[in-house]
């Protein structure tokens, strides 16, 4: 520090300043006053670059007042424009698309939508991969655009609310083993063809079977026996005509060579029973089948 003395004289007297033996000089000088300004240099030289640079990340990555890039932030949420990829898992409560185009998500292996319940474990998972869609859960439902229920998979059954199922593959529908359903129908101006290729065909019903064609004909082809049988009740063949062409014929012979061949008969109320054939009718009115 420089000490400064001061002295106080009379007006018409005059002294003498003592001469300060020692001098100091305030300030920084030589090579520290170098450093300093170098080191303010360096200082604005960084404070540029980091403002040129804050300038170039701003137009880079198209900061604006209302988001970044294709992001826009909204009233009602997160807007984005264009193609958008994310890198680890994204966490949203609804995503839909605009209103004129459609919503695409699109992954080069697989696309994998979870949902959870408040303590993290997976209640459902959807898989898109390029050979298969799988779903996990308790049960699958598509419904239509008023509500409907259309298709529902979970463990006991299959439901199909729709109003007609149609199989369009070359060798129709296989089941492995019981149908039930209340009507099998084909499509117009086509057949409709009931085949078992190796077993048998059973067709069951408490209260009765109903076959019908209002265009064409009715046939029924087995390798083995066809059998209709009616456990409570008759069978009832309504038409003009009932042929059977392929019976065999007896030759004529005598009355009592029977040959090993029958006669149908029909009883008064419409039953029918075998009889013996022989050279004339052996069938009677009163049988006691008939009774």
């Amino acid at each position: 520090m420089v000490r400064e003395q001061y002295t106080t004289t009379t007006p018409g007297t005059s002294l003498e300043r003592p001469k300060n033996e020692y001098v100091y000089k305030i300030g920084i000088y030589g090579w520290r006053k170098r450093c300093l300004y170098l080191f303010v240099l360096l200082l604005l030289i960084i404070l540029v670059v980091n403002f040129s640079l804050t300038i170039w990340i701003l137009k880079v990555m198209w900061f604006s007042p209302t988001g970044m890039g294709h992001l826009r932030v909204t009233k009602e949420g997160l807007r984005l424009e264009g193609e958008s990829e994310f890198l680890f898992p994204l966490y949203a409560k609804e995503i839909h698309s605009r209103v004129d185009s459609s919503l695409l998500l699109q992954s080069t292996h697989n696309v994998t939508v979870n949902a959870r319940n408040s303590n993290g474990e997976v209640t459902g998972r959807l898989n898109v991969g390029p050979k298969m869609v799988e779903f996990h859960g308790q049960q699958f439902q598509i419904n239509s655009k008023d509500g409907k229920p259309l298709f529902t998979v979970d463990e006991n059954e299959v439901v199909i609310g729709t109003d007609k199922l149609r199989v369009t593959g070359p060798e129709g529908a296989l089941f492995e083993h019981s149908v039930e359903t209340p009507l099998v129908k084909a499509e117009a101006f086509k057949q409709l063809r009931l085949e078992s290729p190796t077993r048998s065909l059973s067709m069951d019903a408490p209260r009765g079977i109903n076959i019908k064609a209002q265009a064409g004909n009715i046939e029924a082809l087995s390798q083995m026996d066809i059998k209709l049988q009616s456990s409570d009740g008759v069978l009832l063949l309504d038409a003009e005509t009932v042929r059977l062409p392929k019976l065999p014929e007896g030759t004529r012979g005598g009355s009592s060579i029977s040959q090993g061949l029958y006669e149908i008969c029909v009883c008064p109320d419409g039953k029918l029973y075998l009889s013996v054939a022989g050279v004339g009718s052996t069938c009677q009115e009163y049988s006691r089948v008939c009774q």
